[in-house]
């Protein structure tokens, strides 16, 4: 398990394999993100895409899902405190493969609370030619191994 001290300001890790499919693409935005581009292939040619293209939301869910299996499950993780500057820097299409970069940018101690401390990492997803296709800033929460540390 890796608690607060023992995260270090400038780590880096890539991880991940995530591959798309265009079925998993319509069925998450039928639920959740209901625009022609993501649901419907032939108006998604008619777009600005050209193609069927998977939400924002949905390449941020894949995301999560990478940060869980790849590195939370290994932290003693309190949650999410904040998610900022995402940015959608590419399409993520049916077939694509995805990656995970991270670097942890910042740390401290919670002033309110002894048992936490706060994680700052910026992350980058990547396609299978190392495109970025999403990138945003995370706070999360992680307990301390002492609060007396």
């Amino acid at each position: 398990m890796r608690y607060f001290e023992d995260i270090e300001i400038g780590a880096t890790e890539e991880f991940g394999e995530y591959h798309v499919t265009k079925e998993e693409i319509t069925e998450f935005a039928e639920q959740y993100d209901p625009q022609p581009f993501h649901t419907d292939e032939a108006a998604a040619e008619e777009s600005a895409f050209g193609e069927l293209v998977a939400s924002g939301w949905h390449t941020a869910a894949m995301s999560m899902r990478m940060l869980v299996e790849n590195y939370l499950g290994e932290q003693a993780g309190m949650g999410g405190r904040s998610a900022d500057e995402l940015r959608w820097e590419r399409p993520v299409t049916p077939g694509d493969t995805l990656s995970l970069r991270l670097e942890v940018t910042d740390k401290h101690r919670s002033e309110s609370d002894p048992h936490r401390g706060y994680v700052d990492n910026y992350i980058e997803v990547l396609n299978q030619d190392d495109d970025v296709v999403l990138s945003y800033t995370v706070t999360g929460m992680v307990e301390r191994r002492s609060a007396s540390e």
